[in-house]
């Protein structure tokens, strides 16, 4: 049985429990962050036990838990951050600020990409699409990964829930046209890493979400 294209290891990073993913293309063994935004000795070790070579990070949107010390780890791996959205940069520039008042550690950064929707981003041979899906914040980016059928969703979806809207510039109305307009046409069967929490497939969640399932949506 050959190896799939794309591995991934997913672990919930700072007091806020945010899923932080490494996942990697199995061909060539180069790798990328999504989402480091604390406890960086942590990642170091799942890095070292992974064996890959991080290329590059990338970002889904700008909160404190997801992107806190992500400029700080892209200085010391030596790779370029790419994401999340430019409608964000108010989130990043914050970070410090927003630090403190959670407790973690946030510094301010300039990613070397600002992704738009449509856009694709690279880890080694594998080439993933980007959504970009407005609502949790304004600038949230969603990655797919159609041949794996995997998506990194952020915060848009959870598994029973949807991102939480009452941030600035947060928009309930916004987050599940996101929803519904950008992920659910990825299909059914796709596997989905929320920002917080386990897994879940979109047909799962078009079943069973209380709040965008299809029986809610039609209510």
């Amino acid at each position: 049985m050959s190896e799939p294209p794309l591995k991934a290891a997913v672990t919930a990073i700072t007091p806020l429990q945010q899923n932080c993913t490494l996942l990697w293309c199995t061909k060539t063994n180069r790798a990328a962050f999504v989402d480091p935004g604390g406890d960086l000795p942590r990642l170091r070790a799942i890095l070292q036990k992974a064996g890959v070579t991080v290329e590059k990070i990338l970002l889904t949107h700008g909160h404190i838990d997801h992107a806190g010390e992500a400029g700080v780890f892209a200085q010391e791996l030596g790779v370029p951050i790419e994401g999340p959205h430019e409608a964000d940069r108010f989130w990043i520039e914050r970070l410090e600020e927003d630090g403190k008042r959670w407790g973690l550690r946030g510094v301010p950064f300039e990613p070397d990409r600002w992704l738009a929707d449509g856009d694709i981003v690279t880890v080694g041979e594998l080439v993933l699409g980007v959504r970009h899906c407005p609502g949790h914040t304004p600038g949230h980016v969603v990655f797919h990964h159609p041949e794996s059928k995997l998506a990194i969703v952020g915060d848009t979806l959870f598994k029973g829930s949807i991102g939480r809207w009452d941030f600035p510039m947060g928009s309930q109305a916004q987050l599940v046209d996101s929803i519904i307009r950008q992920l659910w046409p990825m299909g059914n069967d796709t596997i989905f890493i929320p920002g917080h929490g386990p897994m879940s497939t979109f047909g799962h969640e078009r079943d069973t979400n209380p709040l965008v399932g299809d029986s809610a949506l039609a209510a």
